[in-house]
């Protein structure tokens, strides 16, 4: 299906957050501020899933919290089904948030080490007064056959399972409230390799039961590929491109993206020969003091002189292929 058939569910609008810089012990006063996203633009459409990735410290899980509401945002609207996130009061928003739901990175961190499997799926069932006792058992049990777990693991801890069964928890939690949007904050990046496709596989599989719509953040480019309908690329804070999975893979046109395809590697020794490697140099700029015009251009081979002194303009190239670059 196409995007233009398509219903956008979560629309992002020049969102913003900045986490203030403060100085001093007993009065303290700002001395600057980490801009950890500035000014992003999207939309998710309805039972897609939506590539995020980028370096780490880009901005990409500050993104995704932000959305939820579970960071505020400094500027900037996130709609869903056309409502305001951003202005919506606590119990509104108490509301909406059976309908949103995240998945964390750490399996081990993100499940209470007091709770027991059932207690930790039920738990948001009991925060919204769903079902009686009996019901959320029932839930609980049917949420661990969905997600390939044994239903009757309920009375054992966290720590008796593994990083995998731990995740598989993890997404048996967000999907107790019968969500419709999921926040993949890089839910396999903490997994071993032989268990990534599986959980990959299973989000898959839950997606197409459920109609479920995804932003997926990763960094590996091939799973990216692997999961996702689009892709938008996020470099020191902004989306720098955007663009359907297989036209940003053939076709990608910013510097960046470029660079990040040209280093996933190709299981063919000759073709692997063949390609050019594209190896940017110095480091990423601090968030904290990013430079001025493009983000990007202290690294970038093919900087112009206006890319020193001006901000690129977000714009579509061709139908669907969003840029932020000068020199395209």
């Amino acid at each position: 299906m196409s995007s233009d058939d398509q219903k956008v569910l979560v629309s992002v609008r020049n969102l913003t957050k900045y986490f203030p810089i403060t100085r001093g012990i007993l009065i303290q006063r700002k001395i600057g501020a980490v801009q950890a996203v500035d000014d992003v633009s999207f939309d998710v459409y309805q039972g897609e899933t939506l590539g995020l990735v980028g370096e780490s410290g880009c901005g990409k899980t500050t993104v995704g919290r932000t959305i939820l509401q579970l960071l505020k945002p400094t500027k900037g609207h996130v709609f869903f089904h056309d409502k305001d996130l951003t202005t919506l009061p606590p119990e509104e928003m108490r509301h909406v948030r059976r309908e949103i739901q995240i998945i964390f990175q750490d399996p081990y961190a993100s499940l209470n080490p007091r709770l027991t499997v059932g207690n930790i799926i039920s738990e948001p069932l009991e925060v919204h007064r769903i079902g009686t006792n009996k019901e959320r058992r029932e839930r609980v049990q049917e949420l661990l056959r969905l997600v390939g777990l044994n239903p009757y693991f309920v009375n054992r801890y966290p720590h008796e399972f593994s990083g995998g069964q731990r995740q598989r928890i993890g997404i048996a939690r967000a999907l107790s409230l019968h969500p419709e949007f999921i926040v993949c904050d890089e839910p396999i990046s903490a997994l071993d390799v032989s268990i990534q496709a599986q959980v990959a596989n299973l989000l898959e599989k839950l997606q197409k039961e459920f109609g479920l719509t995804y932003l997926f953040i990763a960094h590996d480019l091939s799973m990216v590929r692997h999961i996702s309908d689009r892709i938008a690329v996020m470099y020191l804070g902004k989306v720098v491109e955007l663009a359907e999975r297989d036209a940003l893979y053939t076709n990608p046109l910013h510097p960046y993206t470029q660079a990040l395809l040209s280093a996933i590697p190709i299981p063919d020794p000759v073709k692997e020969r063949k390609r050019k490697r594209i190896v940017l140099t110095g480091d990423v700029p601090s968030p904290a003091n990013p430079p001025k015009g493009c983000h990007f251009h202290t690294r970038c081979p093919i900087a112009l002189e206006i890319c020193r002194q001006i901000e690129p303009e977000w714009r579509e190239i061709s139908p669907k292929h969003w840029v932020a670059c000068h020199a395209v």
